[in-house]
Order: structure tokens, then sequence, then C-alpha cells
């Protein structure tokens, strides 16, 4: 969800950590607490007699390849020092802070009861506000109009299949609501645990009464959500068709597993996470879900998510809330170069990015709705987030349709197929590996959409009569705009003399005819070209706020290519 924690600047401590040329102590991380991991044949006696450690638990825990020691650091100690110290040890691999992962707040909080009509969809009450299943251009819970169609096209998809309950889903959060009335006969239940004695590891996976999953933040069998975001996500991804209340998510069946290791505060660290990860791998999931990112670059996180990669687990993760680019910032998890890594941007019903989403035109593969995402919360209710967050659990059903039609896939073939099948659209063309928002039908039937561009040599300059500029400075609380027709245009694209915006809340947007949103440009820069819209018509819209007024922007020319 908007405003996660992202990763910053890495600070500069000279000792290297497994070929990085540094470690970053400026990304939140729990004060004094490390991880370590041992090369094979090295243990944790290693550390017995090293006078500023002590072990936070009685022993280290084994994760398959080597061994992960958990510390916590004398409060004495200087973190940087011991780090550099421990980085020397014979038998070591690599050592880290223990970074601190989290799910933000809710952007939107606005749901209100809505029917829908249509015969082809479910008769859940609420499901007429899904807008990213259905984008009826008026449906969204606000009342925000929309572009019909900028969905991932649930309906077609489901006259295909609508899940089945072998797909298993680890949802990696804040937990799940076993027991909502929308969720509960999608929920993985562990016959052994559940059919077994209470305070026993029935199983013997280790785990006791891990009957739903297992909470790896308060370290037992129940991993109830007491925040609402896991929740949150599993609703998108399998909220029960056709019973009568609520919403439906894009399965009607699936089997999701609640591995909780966010606290109810909504934050967890690199230690559970990986324990959380591993957990997810050794049940046997299809599909790990997660929606949380911040700290840094962590080469602990990293193997557990290679440890699913070498199992053929897909990994969907949020790209983030920052705003930014992750080619230049990297966001974690969705960042780490691992095959199954699939990395989710958000968009809007209106087509466009969020403005709150990070993208990469080489690190983010594809856009899906996350901009006013009714869902389930806890406590059998509903309420409606804003994120990647949300986007990412829609990525995450779809996928969950095409294995429930078509087995087990490779997780290159699946990557392959979604980057390929996804709906071209200018608004995510620069922003995105695939240029494209994800859609449902597409890959389910491996339809894929044409991805011409036009020839470069071909644009040619069309003069403004009249130059599109706002005054300088330009006043609070405008919104002004105008539509600009090239006849015979197939391809027409704007010529920015020059902007100066205040960034994240001033914005000058490119649409098409349809007011589907092109690019969305904030901050300032000079002698820039838009991306291109389809057609002869192109429309530029200003919108302020009421605090910092800047220079603004100046349009004289736009390019075109004729028929």
């Amino acid at each position: 969800m908007r405003k996660a924690v992202k990763g910053i600047g890495l600070c500069a401590l000279a000792f290297p950590l497994l070929g990085m040329a540094t470690v970053d102590l400026k990304s939140p991380h729990v004060p004094g607490e490390l991880i370590i991991k041992l090369k094979d044949g090295a243990s944790a006696a290693h550390f017995s007699g090293h006078k500023a450690l002590k072990t936070l638990w009685s022993k280290s825990y084994h994760v398959g390849f080597g061994e992960l020691v958990h510390i916590k650091v004398s409060d004495k100690a200087d973190l940087a020092k011991t780090i550099s110290s421990i980085a020397g040890m014979d038998g070591v691999e690599y050592v880290e802070p223990n970074y601190i992962y989290t799910v933000g707040k809710p952007l939107a909080k606005n749901a209100v009861s809505a029917a829908y009509d249509s015969s082809l969809a479910p008769s859940d009450p609420r499901f007429g506000q899904l807008w990213g299943l259905n984008n009826t251009g008026n449906n969204a819970p606000d009342g925000t109009r929309g572009v019909a169609g900028a969905d991932v096209q649930a309906l077609r998809a489901w006259e295909i299949t609508k899940g089945s309950r072998q797909v298993k889903v680890a949802i990696i959060d804040t937990g799940i609501d076993y027991n909502h009335e929308d969720l509960k006969a999608n929920i993985w239940s562990n016959e052994a645990e559940a059919n077994g004695k209470a305070g026993v590891d029935d199983d013997n996976n280790g785990f006791v009464d891990d009957i739903h999953g297992y909470d790896f933040a308060n370290k037992d069998g129940d991993p109830l959500d007491g925040h609402g975001h896991g929740t949150h996500c599993s609703g998108t991804i399998g909220a029960v068709h056709d019973n009568g209340i609520g919403v439906a998510g894009v399965m009607a069946d699936v089997t999701m597993v609640a591995v909780k290791f966010l606290s109810d505060a909504g934050s967890g660290t690199t230690a559970d996470a990986v324990l959380a990860i591993d957990y997810a791998t050794n049940l046997g999931v299809d599909i790990m879900s997660n929606s949380w990112g911040g700290g840094g670059r962590s080469e602990a996180l990293f193997d557990a998510i290679k440890r699913a990669n070498d199992k053929g687990i897909i990994f969907t993760a949020a790209a983030g809330n920052s705003s930014s680019d992750n080619d230049q910032s990297p966001h974690y998890p969705s960042n780490y170069e691992v095959d199954n890594v699939i990395s989710v941007a958000a968009h809007t019903n209106g087509d466009g990015l969020a403005s709150f989403s990070s993208y990469g035109r080489r690190t983010v593969h594809v856009a899906a709705p996350g901009h006013k995402v009714l869902s389930t919360v806890t406590n059998n209710s509903y309420d409606v987030y804003s994120g990647t967050s949300m986007a990412t659990p829609h990525v995450t059903g779809v996928l969950g349709l095409l294995l429930s039609k078509e087995g087990n896939l490779t997780v290159a073939e699946v990557k392959e197929r979604l980057l390929g099948t996804s709906e071209p659209i200018r608004a995510y063309r620069r922003k995105t590996i695939s240029g494209g928002r994800l859609n449902a039908y597409n890959l389910l039937t491996n339809t894929r959409p044409s991805r011409q561009e036009p020839d470069p040599s071909a644009w040619r300059v069309v003069r403004l009569d009249k130059k599109f500029e706002t005054d300088h400075p330009y006043l609070h609380n405008q919104n002004v705009a105008r539509e600009m027709v090239v006849p015979g245009a197939k391809y027409v694209r704007a010529k920015i003399k020059r902007y100066d915006l205040e960034s994240g809340y001033d914005f000058l947007k490119v649409t098409g005819k349809a007011r589907n949103e092109i690019e969305s440009l904030s901050g300032a820069g000079a002698e820039y070209v838009t991306d291109y819209v389809d057609g002869d018509t192109l429309r530029l819209e200003f919108t302020s706020d009421s605090s910092v007024s800047k220079w603004g922007f100046l349009v004289e020319e736009l390019e075109a290519i004729m028929e």
C-alpha cells in the first residue's frame, strides 16, 4: 500500500559483501541486529568467543544452503565496525543488517455498496465496484470516471477458467482473516494439524499447530490478520464467488496459505521474511504474493527467493509507492535479479500509471489495477485501498488462473507469456518492461497484441497557432486543458519547451481523444518530447494544488506522423 518504506542510498563502509561494494546502514533496520551467512562447513561456534556478540535465540537456523545466524550486537558496540570485523572472519560468506519492511498505510478508505446487473458477472453484490476486474468507465468505488475496458478482462477469462483448489498461493503479508465469510472456503487447511493435538507438531514439519499457515512475527501457528493488509490482498486473489455477500476474487477457486511475517503494526524484518519464504517453499506453493518492501539489498532475502525459484515457484512483488524509477533507485524485494520475481506497478481506472506507483523500463514487468481497489478486510468487512500492494494480487490471481488451465509451467514460460500477452498502452510504454497492463484473457489464450512502433524518421513538426502555457509562475488550484487536433495524423506527440512544476503535486498530463492517460509530467525539464497518442487528437491538462507555485510550462509545437 502507499508510502511503503523505500530503500535509500548505500552507506560507504570499507568492506565487501558478496561482490557488493557497500552495506546499507541508512535503510531502516532493527537496531543492533545482524544476519550472518556462513559458508558450508562453518558453524555458529565461530562466534562463541566473540565478546561483542550474543545470540538472539538459543540456536541458529538452517535454510538449505549453509547456515544463517541471527544475532544481536552489544549495545556498546559500533555496528559498522562489528560488521567489518565479522565480514573478515573465516567461514563467513556475508553479513548484513536485519532490515525492516512495511506495508505502509492505505491511500483511500471509502467503500460503498453497489449492485451489478450483468448476467455474465458473479452475483456478489459488490462486484460492480471491482473496476479492476470489469471497468465500465463509471464503477470506481468513489464514482471517479474511468476508461471502459481498462481492466484485467476477468469476465472473458472466466469463460475459460475460474481457478482451481489445486493451485496453492502463499500470501506473505500481515496474515489473513481466515474466518472471513468471503474467504474461508478458499483458505488452506493443514489436516494433520487440524485433526491432531494442540501444542504438537503433528506433521513433523518443524512448526506447531500451523493449521492455516504460520505467524513468523509472533513465532506461533496462528497467522490471523490483525492489520487488514494481508486480508485485502487475499480478497483480490481469491474471494469466493456467488456466495451472496461482498466481492469476488480473480480466482473463484484457489487454496490460499497465510504466511505472516509482518506484524499487526504492518512491519517485519529480513530474518522473519526469510523464514516465511522458506516455509512457503517447503509447502510447495505455486505462487508467493508479496505486497511489501523496504530496507536495503539483503543477500539473505535474495537467497531465500532463489531457493523458491529453484523449486519453480513464482514470486510476485509490489514495485513500491515512491513515484520513483526503480531502474535508478532499486526497491526490494521487487528489484532482485531472480528469474521468478515479477515486479508490478499500479494503474488507475483511467488507464494511467498511478501517481504514487514506482516504475522501471528495465526492472518493473507489468502494470495492474492498484488505485481505489475494493476488497476484504478483517472482521467480515470491506474497504478501499490503493498501492502497488493492490496491483500485485491482481497479477498473482491471473497467474493462478493460468496454472489452473495449463498446469505447472516453468517460471520462464510464465514470465515470457505474461509480458508478451500484456495489453500495450502508451501510458506504460516507458514505465514497464512489457510496455503494457495485465490482460487475463490474452494470457489464458496466449493472444499477443501487436507492438508496432511508429517510424522514428517519419515525425514532422507542427507549429501551434497559439502556444499553450501557464502564467509564470502559475496560479494555485488550477485545472486548465487544451485539445489539439492535427487533421490526418496517425500519431501525435507534444514538444514541451520547458516545464518546472512542484514535483509530485502539480502535473501536466497527456491524454488521447478518449482521455486515456498517456503520460504525466511533474518536476522540471526542457526540450522534452512526450510519448505519442494514437490518432489525430492530443490533449494536455494541467492541475496544481494550493501550495507551491513554480514557473509552469510552455508548449509551442507538436510532432505528428501522417496517415
